[in-house]
C-alpha cells in the first residue's frame, strides 16, 4: 500500500508515519528528513537546499523528485510507502503519480490530517524550544505554513477527485489519530 500522509507542517504526520514503520513495516519517504540528512552530509544538494529550507521555502519539485525517485526501490520491497511532505504541489503530485505508474503501482490512500494554525505555532515553539531544529524557528514556521496553505492545500481537491482522500483529527491523541488512520488503511485494502 502507498500512503500520502497530508497535512500542514507539525501536524503529526513524522509521528505517525514512524509508528506505521514500526507496526507495519513500510518505508517512510520524508522529504523534510531526506533534506535534513543531506545538509548534514555536506553534500553539494545539502548546501544548496540548507538556505531554502532556513528561509522556509520549498525545495524545488525537481531536486524532492529525485529524492524520491531514488528511495522507491526500497519501498517497493517493503511492500509500501508512506509518502511524508511530499507531494506538496499540483506537478509533484502528477510527477508522483507518473512515476509510480511507471513502476505498476499507485497511491492508494491519502489521509489528511486536519489540524488549528494556531495549536501549530503552539506546537512547533515548544518542538523548537526542545529540539532547536533550524526549520522550527517560529518565524520560518510562518513562513512554511503560509507555504503549505497557499500551494498544498490545493491538493485536496486533486485527490478528492480520486476518490484517495480520507480526514482525520489530527488535533486527537496520538493513538486516537493513529486508530482513525488504521481504520482508513483497512477499509482502503478491502
Amino acid at each position: 500500500m502507498n500512503l500520502i500522509l497530508f497535512g500542514p507542517p507539525a501536524a503529526g504526520k513524522g509521528t505517525q508515519a514512524k509508528r506505521l514503520v514500526s507496526e507495519k513495516g513500510m518505508v517512510q519517504l520524508s522529504t523534510g528528513d531526506m533534506l535534513r540528512a543531506a545538509i548534514s552530509s555536506g553534500s553539494e544538494l545539502g548546501k544548496r537546499v540548507e538556505g531554502i529550507m532556513q528561509r522556509g521555502e520549498l525545495v524545488s519539485d525537481e531536486i524532492v523528485i529525485a529524492l524520491i525517485e531514488e528511495r522507491l526501490p526500497e519501498a517497493e520491497k517493503a511492500g509500501g510507502a508512506i509518502f511524508d511532505g511530499f507531494p506538496r504541489t499540483l506537478a509533484q503530485a502528477q510527477a508522483l503519480d507518473a512515476m509510480l505508474a511507471s513502476r505498476g503501482a499507485k497511491i492508494d490512500l491519502v489521509i489528511r490530517l486536519k489540524v488549528d494554525d494556531q495549536a501549530l505555532m503552539e506546537r512547533i515553539a515548544t518542538r523548537y524550544a526542545e529540539t532547536g531544529r533550524p526549520d522550527d524557528n517560529p518565524e520560518s514556521f510562518k513562513v512554511r505554513l503560509g507555504a503549505y496553505n497557499e500551494q498544498t492545500a490545493p491538493l485536496l481537491p486533486y485527490y478528492q477527485g480520486q476518490n484517495k482522500l480520507v480526514e482525520v483529527d489530527g488535533m486527537e491523541t496520538i493513538e486516537a489519530v493513529a486508530q482513525a488512520i488504521d481504520r482508513a488503511m483497512g477499509a482502503s485494502a478491502s
